[in-house]
């Protein structure tokens, strides 16, 4: 993500680390330089040198907005919407599951996608790697259960594909996890409550235990609401120029 216009830990960007600008200076000495008719004609290396400084100089005027807010509402929002659903039958008939499909698709996968790809922007690898990976896995999964799950719904124990799916997400949030742990207090509490998300939502599928599904569920709402106030934080602090909402971010 890029900078966010304050000084102040808490309202600076808590998953991007902008790429520091160091100013190259030409030096050219009276050897390397030779006088022609009124022109000065420099060594390639000082050539290179001299576009390198103006390369840099732009690279430090142009900053971009904080992909944050948008990956982390895109995220939320989709996760929340599916977690409702894994509840059960508490909140909304199971059978109208079909309004995952379009949010999935477009905020939670396309928009986050490309928080991801503005995160590569601003040299950020952590929140690059987060958005554009969950950003892929909302458009797989929406792939998924609209395309592959309807041809083998009647294969036995075809929820096992599932915990497969989920499985290898489980995993790869894990390495996430520890990474988050030198970024940010919430980004650690977010992937951890994430974590444990993937976690019951496979134990479930896996064994078929619609309870534990719906114990995933209640987990991913929590999640949903913890990514939502990151997105905040990081909206208001940004806004009001001062920390407003802690993010808690190691420094």
């Amino acid at each position: 993500m890029s900078r966010i216009a304050t000084s102040s830990p808490e309202t600076e960007s808590f998953i991007s680390q902008p790429t520091e600008v160091t100013v190259i200076p030409v030096k050219v000495s009276t050897t390397d330089v030779q006088q022609s008719f009124g022109s000065v004609i420099i060594s390639n290396e000082q050539f290179q040198e001299l576009l390198d400084h103006f390369g840099n100089s732009n690279r430090n005027q142009s900053r971009i907005a904080n992909p944050g807010a948008l990956g982390l509402a895109a995220f939320a929002l989709t996760t929340f919407i599916l977690s409702v659903f894994n509840t059960g039958s508490y909140f909304i008939d199971i059978k109208l599951e079909g309004v995952v499909l379009p949010v999935a698709l477009f905020y939670g996968g396309l928009a986050q996608f490309l928080a991801g790809m503005w995160e590569f922007k601003v040299n950020n690898t952590f929140g690059a790697t987060a958005f554009t990976s969950y950003g892929a896995f909302w458009m797989s999964f929406a792939g998924y259960v609209h395309i592959i799950l309807p041809k083998i719904s009647q294969v036995a124990n075809a929820k096992k594909a599932t915990g497969l799916f989920l499985l290898a997400w489980f995993i790869f949030t894990i390495i996430m996890n520890v990474a988050a742990s030198k970024t940010s207090k919430f980004l650690f509490i977010l992937f951890t409550l994430l974590n444990i998300t993937f976690l019951l939502l496979i134990i479930g599928n896996l064994t078929n235990l619609t309870l534990v599904i719906n114990i995933g569920g209640w987990f991913g709402i929590i999640t949903a609401f913890t990514a939502w106030y990151g997105s905040a934080a990081i909206l208001i602090n940004s806004t009001f120029n001062k920390s407003i909402l802690p993010l808690g971010v190691f420094t």
